[in-house]
């Protein structure tokens, strides 16, 4: 039986959908990787930060930086940081023919510290 089967009519799809929004959050990277052979670790924490943002906003189309791929590759395939402040921007697809309406880019924020930070919604700069 799927989780999705029984919902309130009219929210077949999630309620804050249309709206853009940047959220930063940090994202634990070292208890997503435990266990994952060296050789594989940068590949695989680029998959998991997909996949969060996939989760956090709510859409298949995800968009790396590539300073944030440069962030997670500086030390090596197997070196990749314990932490990362991350901001998630969910933004419209103008793409003539686009699959999806809302895509979200994920750029590194650079800090001193990651650990301990809250999610704070971004205004637009």
């Amino acid at each position: 039986m799927s989780t999705q089967t029984k919902k309130p009519s009219g929210k077949a799809t999630r309620s804050a959908i249309a709206d853009v929004v940047a959220r930063e959050y940090t994202i634990h990277l070292h208890k997503r990787l435990h266990g994952v052979t060296f050789k594989k670790r940068a590949p695989r924490a680029i998959k998991e930060i997909k996949a969060f943002a996939t989760k956090s906003m709510g859409t298949t189309d995800v968009r790396l930086d590539p300073q944030l791929n440069k962030k997670v590759w500086e030390a090596g395939i197997k070196g990749v940081p314990f932490r990362l402040r991350v901001r998630i921007s969910r933004k419209r697809n103008d793409e003539e023919g686009a699959k999806e309406k809302l895509y979200s880019y994920v750029q590194a924020v650079n800090v001193k510290d990651p650990k301990g930070l809250q999610t704070a919604l971004v205004e637009d700069a």
